[in-house]
Formats: structure tokens, C-alpha cells, sequence
């Protein structure tokens, strides 16, 4: 049994917590009015935003999952739906071996760390996982963090003041623009994968201590992947150095499945590289930094969602250093994505589809309006095949799309499926004929 002062004691603090100096415990009627009025007002503004969304037929619902993670899921009750939506890309969500090795970190090192990193948060798992992601990467160090959108949260406001200039594509990731926000530096956006406006920016932050040129490897919302040979030509020749986000690119693109510079051929001119744990490497949860030692020592100094951020569990690290080492073993399940991704984008265009990006397994079919786009997924659900409407705030307005997104993990029958339902589809609602 407990202890019988445990909870006398911490009635006693709340008590004198919640007293008013010189004062009774109870807050007076007037007071109580004023709080109450300020909670129906609040109340009353957050429900006009919430009605606004769904008026404007961007309201995005969670549909409820009872299987793990694939190709093919159980949702809302509906038994063996295709999946064509989740950033599964090597299907190692649900592989075997990335599963017990979770299992395997959980019995050895336990449920989680209850602690941040530099307390008594890092194990020889953590330190073994950032070692295989600098290996993989071919960069000189590696930090981890709860996710990539802390990662890009912690990376600039620590390397860039106030003397130095961020050049940013205008469409960056939310984390990216986020994290340069928390930043002092001169913040100056380049239109989207445009040279020409990039190197007019260049030449306007020449007097800036350092410049660092930010974009994408693969935009998530299009499939269009950065010029980064042109970019590190530019910056090159006006003294800036180069940061990319991997996320839609890891572990699939470039001959051994190394990214978006591994791809363009300039693995050793991109300076640092910014990616995620969440998608193609098991897609349970953490992101990381990989870059020179000097800037991740720092990191480790002065980060703050690094310093103040809980440890990544270990069953979580277990599974994503499995993951690692299958693709620094083989590049075979990376380079199945090529035929089965060409597979889906040649019969939907063929079918009449305007499919955004080139050769990415992010296939966007374009629709334009978010009603439409809404309701052609939900009659998608209903023919087996689950995908997501995407609209504003996500993608600009009169963009709408439903982003497909291939895996290894699927058939070719699973894409013929897709593609059929999406004719079917798209017919019903006028889009091909």
C-alpha cells in the first residue's frame, strides 16, 4: 500500500498553490464571471474558424486504422483496403526483421529513456544508430531528434545570427519555414526551384557573414525534385553553403537509395543534410542531422529541441537502426520503386489524369478543387482503395490534388486495382471521360 502522508502532502501543496496571497481559496463571483466570459468567447472564435473550414470543404477527418501499418490496412471496420497513402516507401514499416528488432530494444533497453540525451537519456543504441546514419549518408557525424520537424526547428537558430543570410524556395516545408523563423538571420525566399531569382538573391546577401542556401530534395506536395547540381554551382560561386531536406528521398532515391544528392550526383557538395526516421527507414518516429562534427558537437550544446526534448524510445531506435542496415546491405527493395512508380504515373495519364512531378512515388493527381478532391476520395475508400484529399492550407488554393503515394510493398495488381478505381472514379465525377 501507499504511503498515507503521499497524498495528504500533495493536497497540502495544491492547497497552498492555489491560495491568493492574504486571500481565501475560493476566486471571487466577479472573478469567475470574467473567466467564464473569456472561455465563451474563446469558445466562440475557435468554433467560427472550425466552421469556416468545414464551409470551405477543407475539413480533414481521421479515418481509424486497426492493422499495422502496408499495403493493405483494415479501416473503420472495412477489412483489407489498399493503401496508396502513407510515406511507406520500402514497406518496412511492417517487415519482420524491423519488427523484432524493435522487439529486441524493448526487452534489452527497456520502454524509454525518461530523460533528454545529455541527462541520462543516451544509450549505446542512440550512439550506434547516429554512427550508421553517418555511414549511410557518407557525412561526418549525425544527431537525432524526436522528429524532423525538431530538427529543422533546431538547426538555425544555432548555426545562423544576425551577420548571416538563409536563402529559402518559397515552397519549403512548414518545419523548414518554422525553423528559419526562429532564426535572426536575413531571411530571403527564391521562387520555387527558379535559378535565375536564386542567384538575384545570392548577390543581394553578399555582405552576410554566411549564407546558406535551404531547399527540398522532393517537394511532398508535387514530386518535383531540386536542381541541386545547378543550386551547388551557384552556391559555389558565391560562397554559400548548401542544406537539404531528405525526408521524401531517403532511403529510395540515387543508385543506392542515399537521397536526392546521391541521385544529382553531389553527395560531396551538399554540406548538410536534414531527414526523417518516420517514412522509408520504418516509419515509426525520430529525424536527424548529418553533417560536419563541428556543427553537430554544437547542436548537441545548444539545441533546443535536442536539449529539451525526451530521448527517442529505444524499440523506436531498434527498428530504424534494422532498417539502415538492410539498405546499407542491399539497395534491392530501393530500386523496385522505379517500375512499379513509372507503372502507376504511365496508366493514369493514359487514362486522361494530370499526375504532378516526374519519376517520384509521390504521384499528385491534380484535381483543383477541394470538394472534389474530398469526394473522390471517399468514393475511393469505397471501392477498396484508400487515399487522401490534399487542399488549403496544405497546397495553395485551386491546387487541390490526391496524393498517391507508391510502395515496395505493392503489387503490380495493387496498382492496376488503384488505377481502375480511379478511372471509375473519375468518371463518376466527370474528371476523364
Amino acid at each position: 500500500t501507499r504511503p498515507r502522508f503521499a497524498a495528504s502532502g500533495f493536497s497540502t501543496i495544491a492547497r497552498s498553490l492555489a491560495r491568493p496571497v492574504g486571500g481565501a481559496l475560493r476566486p471571487s463571483a466577479r472573478a469567475l464571471n470574467r473567466s467564464y466570459s473569456a472561455v465563451a468567447e474563446a469558445r466562440a472564435v475557435l468554433e467560427s474558424e472550425l466552421d469556416g473550414i468545414r464551409s470551405a470543404g477543407t475539413w480533414k477527418s481521421e479515418r481509424i486504422i486497426t492493422s499495422r501499418q502496408g499495403p493493405r490496412i483494415n479501416v473503420d471496420g472495412s477489412s483489407s483496403i489498399l493503401n496508396f497513402c502513407a510515406n511507406n516507401y520500402l514497406g518496412l514499416s511492417s517487415h519482420p526483421e524491423v519488427v523484432q528488432a524493435g522487439i529486441d530494444a524493448l526487452k534489452t533497453h527497456g520502454a524509454g529513456l525518461s530523460s533528454v540525451r545529455f541527462i541520462c537519456g543516451t544509450q549505446d543504441l542512440h550512439k550506434n544508430l547516429e554512427q550508421k546514419l553517418a555511414q549511410f549518408h557518407e557525412r561526418e557525424d549525425c544527431i537525432l531528434y524526436a522528429s524532423c520537424f525538431d530538427a529543422n526547428a533546431g538547426l538555425f537558430e544555432v548555426l545562423l545570427g544576425p551577420e548571416d543570410a538563409v536563402l529559402s524556395d518559397e515552397l519549403n516545408h512548414a518545419s523548414i519555414i518554422d525553423g528559419i523563423r526562429l532564426c535572426r538571420a536575413k531571411r530571403l525566399r527564391y521562387k520555387h526551384m527558379d535559378l535565375e531569382n536564386l542567384e538575384t538573391k545570392l548577390k543581394e546577401s553578399q555582405s552576410s557573414r554566411m549564407r546558406l542556401v535551404v531547399t527540398d530534395g522532393v517537394f511532398s506536395m508535387d514530386g518535383d525534385v531540386a536542381p541541386l547540381s545547378q543550386i551547388c554551382d551557384l552556391a559555389e560561386q558565391y560562397g554559400a553553403m548548401v542544406f537539404v531536406d531528405e525526408c521524401h528521398a531517403t532511403g529510395f532515391l540515387g543508385p543506392r537509395g542515399r537521397g536526392t544528392d546521391e541521385l544529382l550526383g553531389v553527395m560531396d557538395r551538399v554540406d548538410i543534410i536534414n531527414s526523417t526516421l518516420g517514412k522509408a527507414l520504418g516509419g515509426a518516429a525520430g529525424g536527424y542531422t548529418v553533417g560536419p562534427k563541428p556543427l553537430i558537437d554544437l547542436l548537441r550544446q545548444r539545441s533546443r529541441p535536442y536539449l529539451f526534448s525526451n530521448s527517442l524510445p529505444p524499440p523506436v531506435v531498434g527498428c530504424a537502426t534494422r532498417a539502415v542496415e538492410l539498405l546499407l546491405a542491399s539497395n534491392e527493395i530501393s530500386q523496385s520503386m522505379v517500375a512499379k512508380t513509372m507503372r502507376f504515373r504511365n496508366k493514369m495519364t493514359q487514362a486522361g489524369f494530370t499526375i504532378s512531378g516526374l519519376a517520384h512515388p509521390i504521384c499528385p493527381v491534380m484535381l483543383g478543387d477541394a470538394r472534389l478532391a474530398s469526394m473522390m476520395s471517399d468514393d475511393m475508400l469505397k471501392l477498396g482503395v484508400y487515399v487522401i484529399g490534399f487542399s488549403f492550407p496544405v497546397v495553395p488554393k485551386g491546387k487541390a490534388r490526391i496524393r498517391v503515394q507508391i510502395s515496395a510493398a505493392h503489387t503490380d495488381e495493387d496498382i492496376d486495382h488503384c488505377v481502375d478505381a480511379f478511372i471509375q472514379t473519375g468518371r463518376k465525377h466527370g474528371v476523364v471521360s
